[in-house]
Protein backbone atom coordinates (compact mmCIF):
# COMPACT_ATOMS: atom_id res chain seq x y z
CA UNK A 1 0.00 0.00 0.00
CA UNK A 2 1.17 3.53 -0.76
CA UNK A 3 1.67 6.37 1.68
CA UNK A 4 -1.71 8.09 2.02
CA UNK A 5 -1.01 10.26 5.05
CA UNK A 6 -1.71 13.55 3.30
CA UNK A 7 -5.50 13.13 3.47
CA UNK A 8 -5.98 10.48 6.12
CA UNK A 9 -7.43 13.19 8.36
CA UNK A 10 -10.58 13.51 6.20
CA UNK A 11 -13.45 11.63 7.78
CA UNK A 12 -15.87 9.49 5.80
CA UNK A 13 -18.53 12.15 6.46
CA UNK A 14 -16.35 14.84 4.85
CA UNK A 15 -15.62 12.60 1.85
CA UNK A 16 -19.30 11.69 1.43
CA UNK A 17 -20.29 15.35 1.63
CA UNK A 18 -17.68 16.20 -1.03
CA UNK A 19 -19.07 13.53 -3.38
CA UNK A 20 -22.67 14.64 -2.77
CA UNK A 21 -21.62 18.20 -3.59
CA UNK A 22 -19.96 17.05 -6.84
CA UNK A 23 -23.15 15.21 -7.80
CA UNK A 24 -25.29 18.24 -6.99
CA UNK A 25 -23.10 20.73 -8.86
CA UNK A 26 -21.62 18.69 -11.73
CA UNK A 27 -24.46 16.40 -12.84
CA UNK A 28 -26.54 19.27 -14.28
CA UNK A 29 -23.54 20.27 -16.44
CA UNK A 30 -23.43 16.91 -18.24
CA UNK A 31 -26.41 16.14 -20.45
CA UNK A 32 -25.92 12.35 -20.36
CA UNK A 33 -25.16 12.15 -16.63
CA UNK A 34 -28.08 14.46 -15.82
CA UNK A 35 -30.44 12.40 -17.99
CA UNK A 36 -29.41 9.01 -16.58
CA UNK A 37 -28.18 9.77 -13.05
CA UNK A 38 -30.26 12.69 -11.77
CA UNK A 39 -31.82 10.43 -9.11
CA UNK A 40 -28.59 8.76 -7.96
CA UNK A 41 -28.10 8.72 -4.17
CA UNK A 42 -24.68 8.53 -2.53
CA UNK A 43 -24.99 6.06 0.35
CA UNK A 44 -21.35 5.73 1.42
CA UNK A 45 -17.95 7.20 0.69
CA UNK A 46 -14.51 6.73 2.12
CA UNK A 47 -11.04 7.28 0.70
CA UNK A 48 -10.93 5.24 -2.50
CA UNK A 49 -14.52 3.98 -2.49
CA UNK A 50 -17.93 5.40 -3.27
CA UNK A 51 -21.24 3.54 -3.09
CA UNK A 52 -24.46 4.84 -4.65
CA UNK A 53 -27.97 3.59 -5.38
CA UNK A 54 -30.27 4.24 -8.31
CA UNK A 55 -33.78 3.06 -9.10
CA UNK A 56 -34.03 2.13 -12.76
CA UNK A 57 -36.62 3.95 -14.86
CA UNK A 58 -37.77 3.58 -18.46
CA UNK A 59 -34.82 5.80 -19.47
CA UNK A 60 -32.39 3.07 -18.32
CA UNK A 61 -34.02 0.14 -20.11
CA UNK A 62 -33.36 -1.42 -23.52
CA UNK A 63 -35.96 -2.80 -25.93
CA UNK A 64 -35.71 -6.21 -24.26
CA UNK A 65 -36.73 -4.83 -20.87
CA UNK A 66 -33.32 -4.94 -19.18
CA UNK A 67 -30.79 -2.31 -18.21
CA UNK A 68 -29.22 -0.92 -21.38
CA UNK A 69 -25.53 -1.64 -21.92
CA UNK A 70 -24.87 2.03 -22.60
CA UNK A 71 -26.32 2.85 -19.16
CA UNK A 72 -23.93 0.39 -17.48
CA UNK A 73 -21.03 1.92 -19.44
CA UNK A 74 -22.09 5.44 -18.44
CA UNK A 75 -22.36 4.39 -14.81
CA UNK A 76 -18.87 2.88 -15.03
CA UNK A 77 -17.55 6.17 -16.42
CA UNK A 78 -19.26 8.25 -13.71
CA UNK A 79 -18.46 5.97 -10.76
CA UNK A 80 -14.80 5.77 -11.73
CA UNK A 81 -14.58 9.55 -11.56
CA UNK A 82 -16.38 9.68 -8.22
CA UNK A 83 -14.03 7.04 -6.76
CA UNK A 84 -11.06 9.16 -7.85
CA UNK A 85 -12.65 12.21 -6.21
CA UNK A 86 -12.75 10.35 -2.87
CA UNK A 87 -8.99 9.89 -3.01
CA UNK A 88 -8.04 13.46 -2.17
CA UNK A 89 -11.26 15.48 -2.43
CA UNK A 90 -10.46 16.70 -5.93
CA UNK A 91 -13.16 18.30 -8.05
CA UNK A 92 -11.58 17.45 -11.42
CA UNK A 93 -11.31 13.71 -12.00
CA UNK A 94 -9.49 13.62 -15.31
CA UNK A 95 -10.37 12.27 -18.73
CA UNK A 96 -11.07 8.71 -19.80
CA UNK A 97 -8.26 6.67 -21.30
CA UNK A 98 -9.90 3.26 -21.27
CA UNK A 99 -13.21 1.72 -20.17
CA UNK A 100 -14.13 -1.97 -20.10
CA UNK A 101 -17.54 -3.26 -19.07
CA UNK A 102 -18.62 -6.88 -18.59
CA UNK A 103 -22.35 -7.55 -18.72
CA UNK A 104 -23.12 -10.42 -16.35
CA UNK A 105 -26.87 -10.33 -15.70
CA UNK A 106 -29.69 -7.82 -15.90
CA UNK A 107 -32.02 -5.58 -13.94
CA UNK A 108 -35.43 -4.26 -14.95
CA UNK A 109 -37.44 -1.07 -14.67
CA UNK A 110 -38.25 -0.41 -11.01
CA UNK A 111 -35.27 -2.41 -9.73
CA UNK A 112 -32.78 -0.64 -7.52
CA UNK A 113 -29.10 -1.05 -8.33
CA UNK A 114 -26.07 -0.46 -6.16
CA UNK A 115 -23.01 1.09 -7.76
CA UNK A 116 -19.64 0.65 -6.09
CA UNK A 117 -16.63 2.47 -7.47
CA UNK A 118 -13.15 1.79 -6.13
CA UNK A 119 -10.01 3.75 -6.93
CA UNK A 120 -7.39 1.02 -7.00
CA UNK A 121 -4.55 3.47 -7.63
CA UNK A 122 -4.43 7.22 -8.13
CA UNK A 123 -1.03 8.28 -9.36
CA UNK A 124 0.41 11.55 -10.56
CA UNK A 125 -0.78 11.01 -14.14
CA UNK A 126 -3.09 8.00 -14.31
CA UNK A 127 -5.78 6.51 -12.06
CA UNK A 128 -7.19 2.98 -12.19
CA UNK A 129 -10.70 2.21 -10.97
CA UNK A 130 -12.97 -0.81 -10.63
CA UNK A 131 -16.76 -0.60 -10.69
CA UNK A 132 -19.40 -3.16 -9.69
CA UNK A 133 -23.10 -2.66 -10.46
CA UNK A 134 -25.34 -4.99 -8.47
CA UNK A 135 -29.08 -5.51 -8.27
CA UNK A 136 -30.37 -4.73 -4.79
CA UNK A 137 -32.31 -7.63 -3.27
CA UNK A 138 -33.93 -7.35 0.16
CA UNK A 139 -32.03 -4.12 0.83
CA UNK A 140 -28.54 -5.44 0.10
CA UNK A 141 -26.35 -5.75 -2.97
CA UNK A 142 -27.22 -8.99 -4.72
CA UNK A 143 -26.38 -10.39 -8.16
CA UNK A 144 -23.76 -8.48 -10.13
CA UNK A 145 -25.35 -6.90 -13.20
CA UNK A 146 -22.14 -5.50 -14.68
CA UNK A 147 -18.56 -4.89 -13.66
CA UNK A 148 -15.97 -2.72 -15.22
CA UNK A 149 -12.67 -0.97 -15.10
CA UNK A 150 -12.01 2.65 -15.94
CA UNK A 151 -8.60 4.23 -16.45
CA UNK A 152 -8.33 8.02 -16.39
CA UNK A 153 -5.60 10.53 -17.12
CA UNK A 154 -5.58 12.68 -13.98
CA UNK A 155 -2.44 14.81 -14.15
CA UNK A 156 -3.19 18.19 -12.67
CA UNK A 157 -1.42 21.46 -13.38
CA UNK A 158 -1.41 22.17 -9.64
CA UNK A 159 -1.75 19.72 -6.78
CA UNK A 160 -5.16 19.78 -5.07
CA UNK A 161 -5.41 21.76 -1.85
Amino acid sequence: MGDNTEIDDHSDEVIKSHIENLVRTNLPNSAIYNFLLSDVRIVFATKGTVRARLTLTRNHINSGGGIHGAVSATITDWAGGMAIATWDLRAKTGVSVDIHVRYLSSAREGDEIEIEGTAEKVGGSVAFTRIVISKVVDGTAGPVVASGTHTKYVKLHQPPK
